[in-house]
């Protein structure tokens, strides 16, 4: 079942952003954030390489968006990450280049090897670091900047590469506990707070349990790998580790359960969480992006009972009133459009009935972004414009009117633009 007016405003936020000329917006897309796949010129080709590749857009708009972001030399080495530089230019190419055979093919061998490069020194900082008996900082491992991001991006290029093997394998490593201050403490726990600095509200650092910054990203990227053929020596251990953590902090919650945002020093000594209000059921952080991580490590572990468990948690948060009500926003990150499309994603692989429960989600969450008697053009616009939020994929406008096109129209994408987000 389709959603028409989720659709027109896709379709209106798609005209107005149709070509880098004539889209109103401030230079500051494509000028301070061109390198950005989350605020700039990419997110912006990543919507039209989809609709593209669905036959609803020209090609052309998408060439337009990377010429104008490739306009100078896109940084590489160390100040790049999976959403900045080489590596996020090199994610959108690829989405283009799988629908258009022999197109871009120079420009993505060159970046795939300054990217193998880059992972590869990477990969040597994160083993000495492992050899030491240090803590990992965020960026080390995470899904936007550290080694699960590349993952992501390898293993949708060539899962056969021995750089992803060799990501897999530090992923498994990762998760074997390291002693500090003589208190045995899991793999990925870190000394910062969740900016990835030093954080006096966090004493002690902490674990980090969401996906796009967190344990649940490897998770995903672990059972993804094994869905693709790519499955590491210990991955059933290192995805069951995971687990237990995941299990051993998990909340109960009216109609299912819910996964903190991060554990702290002290919750791990006191064994219990501190009680907070209800927090939103996010991809970034949050039990959207965790219910389907698990559901993808329970596919590929053959774990039933984990499976329905999952998809249950994703269909309480987005049904009760009080998980819903902490989502204030639209964007595809932490907001609405972002949770229609994980609804989406994870009814494809769910059981019948729990299929039809979180399809049953999809209208009111389309609702909330474009609501009943809204004209979706000055919708649209008010995307566009907002400045706060930008054009961009995270947050903005392209990425509610990329995060809208499969829940409203039940087909996946087919282009692999949420790979980086490693729901599929």
């Amino acid at each position: 079942m389709t959603h028409p007016p989720a659709l027109k405003m896709a379709d209106a936020v798609a005209d107005l952003l149709a070509a880098p000329a004539t889209a109103p917006l401030s230079l500051r897309t494509t000028t301070a954030e061109r390198q950005q796949l989350a605020y700039g010129p990419l997110g912006i080709a990543l919507l039209h390489i989809e609709r593209a590749a669905r036959g609803i857009g020209p090609w052309q708009r998408a060439h337009d968006w990377l010429t104008a972001a490739t306009r100078q030399p896109f940084t590489s080495g160390p100040d790049s990450h999976p959403f900045y530089g080489a590596p996020a230019l090199a994610h959108t190419v690829a989405c283009a280049a799988d629908h258009l055979p022999g197109t871009y093919q120079r420009a993505l061998d060159t970046l795939d090897a300054q990217i193998a490069s880059d992972i590869r020194t990477r990969l040597d900082a994160a083993h000495r670091r492992i050899d030491a008996g240090r803590l990992p900082h965020l960026a080390e491992f995470d899904a936007i900047r550290g080694l699960t991001g590349y993952g992501a991006y390898l293993l949708r290029r060539d899962p056969s590469s021995a750089d992803l093997h060799a990501v897999l394998g530090y992923c498994v490593r990762l998760t074997e506990p390291l002693s500090s201050g003589g208190e045995s403490l899991p793999g990925w726990w870190t000394a910062s707070g969740p900016s990835g600095r030093l954080d006096e509200r966090f004493p002690g650092g902490h674990a980090n349990s969401g996906l796009a910054h967190g344990i649940s990203g490897v998770l995903a990227l672990l059972a993804l790998a094994v869905r693709y053929g790519a499955a590491p020596a210990g991955h059933h251990h290192a995805m069951r580790t995971i687990l237990a953590w995941l299990d051993r902090w998990q909340e109960k919650t009216d109609l299912g359960v819910a996964w903190p945002y991060w554990v702290t020093r002290a919750e791990l000594a006191d064994g219990h969480l501190i009680p907070s209000v209800p927090r939103r059921p996010s991809w970034c952080y949050g039990t959207a992006g965790l219910a389907r991580a698990q559901q993808l490590a329970a596919l590929v572990l053959g774990d039933s009972t984990r499976q329905v468990e999952a998809e249950r948690a994703l269909v309480a948060a987005l049904t009760e009133r009080t998980q819903l009500a902490a989502t204030t926003d639209n964007g595809l990150c932490h907001g609405f459009a972002g949770l229609a499309h994980i609804a989406a994603r994870t009814s494809t692989d769910a059981y019948p009935t729990t299929a039809g429960q979180l399809q049953s989600t999809i209208p009111a969450l389309l609702a909330a972004v474009c609501p009943p008697g809204t004209d979706p053009a000055n919708a649209a616009a008010a995307l566009v414009r907002d400045e706060e939020a930008g054009p961009g994929f995270l947050n903005g406008a392209a990425g509610i009117a990329l995060a809208l096109l499969a829940p409203a129209t039940t087909t996946p994408p087919l282009s692999a633009w949420d790979s980086c987000l490693l729901l599929a």
